[in-house]
């Protein structure tokens, strides 16, 4: 797979699952434009429309600690493995590179940890809530209405 006329993945053989897979990650990583990705630092106003622009970048989002190639712990880890096994297509923001994104989306959100994982705009909840999403249907209902 090629991007910018660089290769970014490679897969060998004839594997539809892990093409599947290769693909909604791929489709995944570009949702969020580079300017929202920077770390500068913004007023309020502006970081809460920065927040706003971020949690709307995607119809799902999860604001998480490294990335899903490299989780930086163990919950966003699990939940990258939730939504990927829930065949989940969803974009992800590193709040490790960015403070103020990190602390302004716990003020925003009112919700004090991560990961943090928004559909549609609206915060669906931690690793916890996601799990019970699942197990309930719920999840799979928000992504279809």
């Amino acid at each position: 797979f090629f991007r910018s006329k660089s290769a970014v993945e490679r897969l060998n053989g004839a594997n539809a699952p892990e093409l599947t897979k290769l693909i909604q990650k791929l489709a995944a990583v570009d949702a969020i434009p580079e300017p929202l990705k920077t770390g500068a630092p913004v007023s309020a106003e502006s970081l809460n429309d920065k927040l706003k622009a971020l949690i709307e970048a995607a119809p799902v989002v999860l604001f998480m600690k490294g990335d899903p190639d490299t989780p930086r712990c163990g919950f966003s880890r699990q939940m990258c493995q939730l939504l990927n096994e829930n065949s989940v297509t969803f974009s992800t923001f590193d709040i490790l590179t960015d403070d103020q994104v990190r602390q302004g989306l716990k003020k925003y959100s009112d919700w004090p940890t991560y990961p943090q994982l928004y559909i549609k705009g609206e915060l669906a909840g931690g690793l916890d809530v996601a799990k019970e999403m699942v197990s309930n249907g719920e999840l799979k209902q928000m992504l279809e209405a």
